[in-house]
Formats: C-alpha cells, structure tokens, sequence
C-alpha cells in the first residue's frame, strides 16, 4: 500500500534541459522511504522540494506480493513525478542475516523500477550520505533529519505542521532518510561541476598562456 507525500508542489523551471530531478529511496521490503527534489544545472546548489513519503506493505503477506507491491508502487512515483535520476543506499552490513536479506531484496527491486524507466542510478554509502549533510560521517540520524528539513526549508510548508504522531520534527524519518540520499547525490553533481569548470577554466588559461600547443 503506497503512502503518498503530502507536498505536490508543481515547479517550473527555465527549461527542461536544465532541471535535475532526483528521486531518493531509502529502501525496505515492509517499509520504502522515498524522496524528490529539483535541482538545476546552473545552481546545482539550490534544490526544491516535490514530495516525499513512504510504501508500506503489511507484514503478513507473501513475500512475492510484498515485492509486486513494492515495484508497483516505485513504478507509479516513476511515472508520475519523472525524476532523472535514482539515488539509493549501498548496503555494507544489517543487524541480521534475515534483515541483510529483506535489505538486498528491496533493493533490488527498486535498482530494477529505475533501471525498467530508464533511470540513471547511483548508490552512496551511510557515511557518504551523513557527510554529505552534516559534515561528520557518524553523526545521529536525528541530525540529518534536522538538516534535511533545514535544507529544503520544510518548515515553512503547512502541510508539516499537521500534528501526525508518525511524523517526526515535520518529515517520516523512512523519508528524511530518502531525502538525505537524493541530497547527498546534489551534492555530487554540485562537486562535478566545479571540478568541470575549473578544469575548463585551466584548458582556457592554457590556451592563452601556449597558444602554439593548442
């Protein structure tokens, strides 16, 4: 049963070619976050928010119709707010062997959704994706959370003032953690692009400086 956000705010930006729209997953077989933001080429450090929520399916089920369910429901956020691109969790270690598996399934259903839609798709680690908002690879998940709300400015929307007792500081902590990764992969794309334009800033320079070797 799919959980759906409860901000649908539609955005325009200048042009197609430049938006960026990222679509985190924070995966599980009876819990999926997910996440969406919009990010733009030429400031690929302002993001906005789409909508964020989780797919919960009921623990009693068969496991082959928790897992149709989840790609079902990955499927229709797909389609219906096309991201770009997927940013998802590695996996290197679970409380349990039971847990490690549910894990790896749901993750492979949801690199099999993107990969079906023809997503681009990216994976970070838990540290990677603390780092990258917090600045500390080991920081408290309560702490990202923060940062995930401060960051796109979530306060500021009504519709995470409602009071829900599931909602922690204003945002599911299934979809903070989604938002955390579409985040983290922001800021890989923020950092490429700097790293572009100072190595086409160098081959500019170089030209200039040797014109007779170029």
């Amino acid at each position: 049963m799919r959980h759906r956000g409860k901000n649908n705010t539609s955005v325009h930006l200048n042009s197609e070619l430049d938006r960026i729209r990222i679509l985190g997953i924070d995966p599980g077989n009876f819990v999926c976050g997910y996440g969406i933001i919009d990010t733009t080429c030429q400031r690929i450090d302002e993001c906005i928010y789409i909508t964020s929520g989780k797919i919960v399916n009921p623990h009693r089920s068969p496991l082959y119709e928790i897992l149709k369910r989840l790609y079902d429901a990955l499927v229709e956020i797909i389609r219906e707010y096309s991201p770009h691109e997927l940013a998802i969790e590695k996996v290197f270690f679970a409380k349990s062997i039971k847990a490690a598996l549910n894990l790896g399934q749901a993750r492979g259903i949801a690199l099999l959704a993107a990969a079906s839609e023809g997503l681009d798709i990216y994976e970070y680690s838990a540290l990677e994706v603390k780092k990258a908002l917090t600045g500390y690879g080991r920081a408290e998940k309560s702490q990202v959370q923060e940062m995930v709300i401060r960051i796109l400015n979530l306060k500021s929307h009504p519709e995470f003032s409602s009071g829900d007792p599931e909602l922690v500081s204003g945002l599911s902590e299934d979809s903070a953690d989604a938002l955390a990764i579409a985040l983290c992969h922001m800021n890989t794309l923020k950092l490429r692009e700097a790293m572009e334009r100072g190595l086409n800033r160098d081959r500019i320079i170089k030209r200039k400086t040797h014109p007779e070797k170029t």
